[in-house]
């Protein structure tokens, strides 16, 4: 019963997520300057679908049954109301109250979620016990230092969650003496989500899930580089952003931790023998994340210009995180499981395309100013993130 709760429930969370995905690229469309696309594509697409996975694997890999099933239907409309609330309280003459009401109910929703979690592997919080089976016991290793980091990324979430309650004007800024940790600046509480959350947790379970899919031997020490620089760096961009002291070093950091996990998986999608668009969405995300750190080193070496900024935070939302979530995402539920018309491998990889094609048109065009090219790019992306959305639909039909 728990478990197909669970995976019922995970299906709907990522049937909101594309939702919101394919809006992200409209907004890009309507409002290429404005921080909807990120709101959209950070909050609404890339965490709920990590909320979804979560539910699954974390209290898999520790060993563990979800303490509370239930925790799902509670967290959903309160986190996708809240995405929504923020994304109507960032259109012109909305009342702050929108806004405010989006950030408790995100919040509310995100508390439910580290709760189920934390309750679930309560007796087991480092992962030392990751179930990893006789057949995979060469792998219990990286097993349990990726475990390790797990509740990193929980401790990045309620931090970049506090950080958004403090940009709606709910709670208080926090500062250490003259060292601002978390303000109004959005960018400090998005680094928390997007680096600390999401991109930490792409290299903890991808560190347990990639060699698997790929059946290849994982590259350990890159793996591990990644985990560690990675799990450190969030902290540190956030900061300093946009022009503090330790910014060149946290980006040196991320750099680190990104070209590590590029490498590494790009090591093993070569050597796999494994022929799956779900590995060519996850590649394709890691390389727009070495593009993300040519970019922030360019940030901490020369300084950020407004152009550059939006191609950056388009390359890191919508290019190395979606990309890699539509990879897994297209793992879980293949393609070719979908009944209806058009479900193949080939559709997918054509919608993955348009989706990698439309991110990089915009990334180049916002970095140019040429936002005609921007918009085209958003065209190019929406029309991907449709097609990806049917063939999910209809692998879910068929389950």
């Amino acid at each position: 019963m728990a478990v197909a709760l669970v995976s019922r429930w995970a299906r709907r969370y990522v049937a909101v997520a594309v939702a919101f995905l394919v809006a992200a690229h409209a907004a890009v469309v309507v409002d290429p300057t404005g921080h909807l696309p990120v709101v959209l594509g950070l909050y609404g697409f890339v965490l709920h679908v990590v909320f979804a996975k979560a539910y699954s694997l974390v209290p898999t890999y520790f060993d563990r049954e979800l303490a509370a099933p239930r925790a799902m239907v509670v967290q959903l409309p309160l986190t996708a109301g809240g995405v929504v609330a923020f994304a109507v309280g960032s259109l012109r003459g909305t009342s702050a109250v929108v806004a405010t009401a989006g950030a408790v109910a995100w919040t509310s929703g995100v508390l439910v979620f580290v709760g189920a979690l934390a309750w679930t592997v309560r007796s087991n919080p480092t992962g030392a016990a990751t179930a990893t089976g006789e057949g995979k016991a060469h792998l219990a290793g990286l097993d349990r230092v990726a475990n390790a980091f797990v509740p990193v990324v929980g401790a990045y979430l309620l931090a970049g969650t506090y950080g958004t309650l403090v940009v709606a004007g709910v709670a208080p800024a926090v500062a250490v003496g003259d060292l601002v940790l978390l303000d109004s600046y959005p960018p400090r509480s998005t680094h928390l989500l997007a680096a600390g959350t999401a991109t930490l947790l792409v290299f903890a379970l991808g560190a347990r899930l990639f060699p698997r899919f790929l059946v290849v031997d994982p590259p350990r020490r890159l793996l591990g580089t990644a985990l560690a620089a990675g799990a450190v760096a969030p902290v540190i961009l956030a900061v300093s952003v946009p022009s503090g002291d330790l910014l060149p070093l946290g980006a040196a950091l991320q750099a680190t931790a990104l070209v590590a996990y590029a490498v590494g998986f790009g090591a093993m999608y070569v050597r796999s023998d494994r022929d799956r668009v779900a590995f060519d969405g996850v590649f394709a995300g890691a390389v727009a994340g070495v593009a993300v750190v040519a970019l922030g080193s360019w940030f901490a070496i020369e300084g950020v210009t407004a152009p550059l900024a939006i191609a950056h935070r388009t390359l890191a939302v919508l290019g190395f995180l979606a990309l890699t979530v539509v990879g897994v995402t297209l793992q879980f539920y293949p393609p070719s499981v979908g009944q209806w018309r058009w479900c193949s491998t080939r559709s997918a990889r054509v919608a993955l395309g348009a989706l990698a094609l439309g991110v990089t048109l915009e990334a180049v065009g916002a970095a140019s100013g040429a936002f005609a090219l921007v918009s085209v790019g958003g065209v190019v992306a929406v029309a991907g993130g449709l097609g990806y959305a049917y063939l999910l639909a209809a692998a879910f039909a068929t389950r």
